[in-house]
């Protein structure tokens, strides 16, 4: 007999027989409005978004995506019992935490290539600057990148119009030229104007209505020749530059190794978590519905000396 309530001992034995046969044959919801209910249970525990999804000024994860993950889980794994309830929530977690680690690895990405585009991008006018430093010829110095082949093209389409509009190289459009070269002597400069005063000089005793024509025409012709030159150069830079740029880019796709470590570490962090949640809830509905499971394997990892 029971000692408390005078039962036979048998008939208890009996009764958790008979409870843990019920036991086995839950299964979780299998009807559409048992679904329903199961889903209604994530409700109950609704705080939990509260907790994982991030709301702050710059970032705003969406608490509906959270939501819907959880109940995608929840239907798909049914859950039965509080213990198997707490890990299918542990495996939304880290599923949420693994899509943010890919969010953060896509960033840097972004960040790193994007950036480092704009940080070239910035420091252009400094480089423009460096041309007129006074300790080179700046026009030598605009010829090896497109940027600086772009503001000869300028200044000499410039040069063309005022010699064009004042009838052959004055002294004004002269000065004009090298004021907009930085006031420094270049090639460019004394090119011109060593033409200048050779054709003033009228070895061939030109009237002055002929040398000047003359003049114009040499200035002119020196002129388009230039500007076809530096145009086929300028391509060339472009095509070089857009190549070593897209290189720069390739190059910055991977994060730094400081921030790849750190996510690899973040990601191995809820990898584990994750399959250790998965692992027991597996555990746990295989032994409701009947199987034996046998003991979890455990490995001794330590050195020993």
């Amino acid at each position: 007999m029971n000692e408390i309530d005078g039962t036979p001992r048998n008939t208890s034995l009996r009764r958790l027989e008979a409870n843990r046969s019920n036991c086995r044959k839950s299964t979780g919801p299998k009807t559409a409005g048992g679904k329903a209910q199961s889903r209604m249970n994530a409700v109950k525990h609704g705080m939990r978004s509260s907790l994982v999804v991030v709301r702050g000024l710059q970032v705003r994860e969406r608490t509906k995506d959270f939501q819907e993950l959880r109940e995608q889980l929840w239907e798909e794994l049914a859950p039965v019992g509080l213990v198997e309830e707490m890990l299918v929530d542990r495996m939304v977690t880290a599923q949420w935490r693994m899509r943010r680690a890919l969010m953060a690895e896509a960033g840097e990405i972004v960040l790193s290539v994007d950036g480092g585009h704009w940080q070239r991008a910035k420091r252009e006018p400094e480089t423009f600057r460096r041309f007129f430093n006074g300790f080179h010829d700046p026009v030598v110095e605009m010829e090896q990148s497109a940027r600086g082949l772009g503001y000869l093209i300028h200044v000499l389409e410039a040069l063309r119009a005022d010699v064009t509009r004042e009838g052959g190289l004055t002294e004004t459009a002269l000065g004009r030229f090298r004021k907009r070269l930085g006031e420094q002597e270049n090639c460019l400069t004394g090119e011109l104007a060593r033409i200048r005063d050779e054709l003033a000089a009228n070895p061939e005793g030109l009237s002055a209505e002929a040398l000047k024509e003359k003049q114009l025409g040499s200035v002119l012709g020196r002129i388009e020749g230039r500007l076809n030159l530096y145009r086929v150069l300028s391509e060339d830079c472009e095509e070089r530059e857009e190549k070593e740029e897209a290189a720069r880019q390739a190059a910055e796709v991977l994060p730094s190794p400081a921030v790849l470590d750190k996510i690899l570490r973040y990601e191995a962090t809820v990898e584990r978590q994750l399959y250790r949640a998965m692992n027991q809830l597996e555990r746990l509905q295989r032994r409701r519905n009947g199987e034996e499971v046998p003991p979890p394997l455990t490995m001794d990892v330590s050195r020993r000396m």
